[in-house]
């Protein structure tokens, strides 16, 4: 599979529903709302939807790893 300079696979979705994040993360949605009002994830509004940026999730994923380390 091609990745970009980001690690973001090629046709991989760029912005995610709260739905897909929280599959992603494998929480539920209200911890992922949880985590969006503490700022600790970013994301985006489009019209009235919420989308969360994949780049933000390898982030906070990347961050959590490197206060265990």
């Amino acid at each position: 599979m091609s990745t970009t300079r980001r690690e973001t696979p090629v046709g991989a979705p760029v912005l995610l529903t709260v739905s897909e994040a929280s599959a992603v993360l494998r929480i539920s949605r209200w911890k992922l709302y949880d985590l969006i009002r503490s700022r600790q994830i970013a994301t985006v509004k489009i019209g009235r939807r919420r989308f969360v940026p994949q780049d933000t999730l390898v982030k906070l994923i990347r961050e959590r790893r490197e206060e265990l380390d």
